[in-house]
């Protein structure tokens, strides 16, 4: 099994606040965990709120643990709230089906981990996210 490098980690960090600057996004917190759902890497921008790690990784750790985007989980929540619910009371609070985070992948389609952002919209957040991913040479999912 390929595992997600610290490099790779920092290349999707680096890429990822790249492209919130070059859009004019707010102050970014970016997690990035491997398949297991452990911290590989976390970068937060100067002026970026207390809470934007907390969001970041748990929007991540939902996407890795259920094998879907977070904009998927947040679709199926919609659809089954009440499952969601004793899944985000099960996780204690680790898990946040909200957009803003996307699968890593590399080119064989293994699950190397997930990337989350907080600080924007959730569609600003998941835009760094799958840029980030890709400029790391990895697929997004």
């Amino acid at each position: 099994m390929t595992t997600l490098t610290l490099e790779q980690a920092h290349l999707i960090i680096t890429a990822a606040l790249a492209k919130s600057k070059e859009a004019g996004y707010n102050p970014m917190g970016i997690a990035v965990l491997d398949g297991a759902g452990h911290l590989k890497a976390f970068a937060r921008e100067d002026g970026a709120s207390m809470f934007r790690f907390d969001v970041a990784q748990a929007k991540a750790w939902g996407a890795v643990g259920m094998g879907a985007s977070s904009r998927v989980l947040g679709q199926r929540a919609k659809d089954n709230p009440n499952f969601f619910v004793s899944l985000a009371a099960t996780a204690n609070g680790k898990f946040l089906p909200q957009t803003g985070a996307v699968l890593i992948r590399n080119a064989a389609g293994e699950l190397l981990g997930a990337v989350g952002a907080s600080g924007g919209t959730g569609d600003e957040d998941e835009a760094i996210c799958i840029a980030g991913v890709a400029a790391a040479g990895l697929v997004s999912g």
